[in-house]
């Protein structure tokens, strides 16, 4: 029996709309990978706790968790207390380090478990940071945290630095002192001005180019503290170009969630094995991860015709799910997650549950369903049918 609902369109009409999607693809159980590939999770809100929404932060925990066993599962790393948990957009550090503590714990009964941490300056009051001090003692407070309890660090970009700092030599001053701290090898982060619009001109200018020159300057003076940096620029010319001038052994972890099928899959160019190549560090597959795992193992046995035919059909997704305001992405990954029965509820830490319309969610269901990305079709008809209903669309 064909499964059926009523969607609205792009230009505010309603039509019917059959499901046409497969059953979705699964990853071979102990799927390997020839890439490392972490996950950013989100986290689940709890809808019960009495709180301000937009002011408190409240997290079901045990759903929560029970979602990166899930990725775990599937042989994907956790990229922990990211932006794609709402971390400095509803996430507080409080909240966290608890998460992250908690993803630590839940990791030790999975061997091989990937867990790397956010480490950033959120926690600071934007307005009292006045100085590149005040930005690295806000760094060395969450480093200390993480690494004491036994954490390996994605140094996150700092929106109090983008705001401070007066030139390139005071970023090179900032990751200078945290690389040469640093317990075990970072991964850096890039995150473009796309996704949170406070970090314009970070690296110390708003041209990419000059801007790479120092990130890599940083990353050449501090090779063996470095294992990787994520760059969230969604530009695969300037990741590929920025991938071939990292130092031997230093990763590129895409992020970017408009072209990752093309950079994981690379090139084979450059002087290095990472040089040919990305790894992975994407918000994307949370929502994707059974179809993202299933890829990824068919790369590592060298069927790349099977990767891309895999990944894909979930690009035009992801494009959606991140198509501008892309700092809104989060809302669209969340939705994915209810929709395919991994939480009860849409409910999001801040409320940004709103910051999509409805005709946007329509458009992801369809294009959830071109990607054969829903894995319980009728209770995603249901889930979907109940957001219509409550936007006054029957049938």
């Amino acid at each position: 029996m064909t499964l059926s609902l009523t969607l609205p369109t792009a230009n505010g009409a309603l039509a019917p709309y059959a499901l046409r999607g497969t059953t979705p693809v699964k990853p071979d159980a102990g799927v390997k990978f020839n890439r490392i590939a972490y996950s950013a999770a989100h986290v689940v809100a709890d809808p019960l706790a009495a709180v301000d929404p937009w002011l408190q932060a409240a997290v079901d925990w045990d759903t929560t968790i029970a979602y990166r066993r899930h990725l775990f599962s599937l042989g994907l790393g956790v990229a922990e207390a990211m932006d794609t948990a709402q971390r400095g957009m509803g996430l507080d550090w409080p909240t966290s380090l608890e998460l992250i503590r908690r993803s630590l714990d839940a990791a030790k009964d999975v061997p091989g478990a990937l867990v790397a941490s956010g480490c950033g300056t959120d926690h600071l009051n934007i307005d009292d940071v006045k100085s590149v001090d005040d930005v690295i003692r806000g760094y060395e407070e969450q480093m200390a945290a993480i690494e004491a309890l036994g954490g390996k660090l994605i140094v996150m970009a700092s929106r109090a630095l983008a705001r401070v700092a007066k030139s390139p030599a005071d970023y090179e001053r900032v990751y200078d002192r945290i690389l040469s701290q640093a317990k075990q090898p970072v991964v850096l982060h890039w995150l473009g001005d796309m996704f949170d619009p406070a970090l314009v001109g970070y690296w110390g200018t708003k041209d990419v180019d000059a801007a790479m020159d120092t990130a890599v300057g940083i990353i050449a003076a501090h090779p063996d503290k470095v294992d990787g940096i994520k760059i969230s620029l969604l530009d695969k010319d300037k990741e590929i170009a920025m991938r071939r001038r990292l130092p031997k052994g230093v990763r590129m972890y895409t992020g970017d969630d408009f072209n990752y099928a093309e950079l994981i899959a690379g090139d084979g160019f450059g002087d290095e094995p990472t040089h040919g190549k990305s790894d992975a560090l994407l918000g994307i597959f949370d929502a994707i991860a059974p179809a993202a795992s299933a890829a990824l193992g068919a790369l590592a046995q060298g069927n790349t015709e099977k990767f891309h035919a895999i990944l894909g059909p979930t690009v035009p997704l992801s494009r959606h799910i991140f198509a501008a305001p892309t700092r809104f992405y989060k809302t669209g990954v969340v939705f994915m997650a209810w929709l395919n029965g991994h939480q009860k509820h849409f409910t999001m830490v801040g409320g940004q549950q709103s910051t999509r319309s409805l005709p946007h969610f329509a458009e992801l269901f369809r294009l959830a369903d071109a990607a054969n990305l829903l894995e319980q079709p009728e209770l995603a008809v249901r889930r979907m049918k109940t957001l219509l209903a409550l936007h006054g669309v029957e049938g």
